[in-house]
């Protein structure tokens, strides 16, 4: 008897993202547990392939030019025989052809003042921060990029991990 592979045997792409300090990694990588998938951690993604182009020394980080680090990821995706979990602030660009799910987090803003405050932030960077969370910047660019299979989780306080997973689960069956 030949018998088809179920839709949820078929390798997944789950993109978290969201405003710096609003939880994404640790969704991701509660679901990867949950889900039985792999994290792709997207900052030491771009500096093991060396996909920036230089340093922002006022914000304190890495200049990324998007463009390449879609096509490295998609290349990277595509090849992948794992279902996979996307972890960063800048998942959400990638293409809805190679992403099922995006999930966006988010939190109020006196609590992302608090956790950005604690990273030890400069204030730049912490107001460019909170401004992008005030006008839901990820979901609006997610939208934008044509995703429509889109959660958002609000991780001010403990978000309900297993229920999330399952919601997902029924998602990419």
């Amino acid at each position: 008897m030949n018998q088809k592979p179920s839709k949820t045997a078929r390798k997944a792409v789950i993109a978290v993202s969201g405003t710096p300090g609003t939880g994404k990694t640790l969704i991701a990588k509660k679901l990867s547990l949950l889900l039985k998938m792999r994290r792709i951690d997207i900052d030491r993604y771009i500096g093991a392939h060396r996909l920036f182009t230089g340093y922002d020394q006022l914000r304190k980080t890495r200049i990324v030019p998007i463009g390449p680090l879609k096509r490295s990821l998609a290349a990277y995706i595509k090849k992948s025989e794992r279902s996979l979990i996307i972890d960063s602030h800048l998942a959400h660009f990638l293409s809805p052809r190679i992403v099922d799910i995006v999930i966006i987090t988010v939190c109020d803003i006196k609590t992302l003042h608090q956790r950005l405050q604690k990273r030890g932030y400069n204030q730049l960077k912490i107001r460019e921060n909170l401004d992008a969370e005030i006008f839901d910047t990820c979901y609006t660019e997610a939208q934008e990029m044509g995703h429509t299979r889109i959660l958002r989780v609000d991780t001010t306080r403990r978000p309900p991990i297993h229920t999330l997973a399952q919601k997902i689960r029924k998602m990419l069956d």
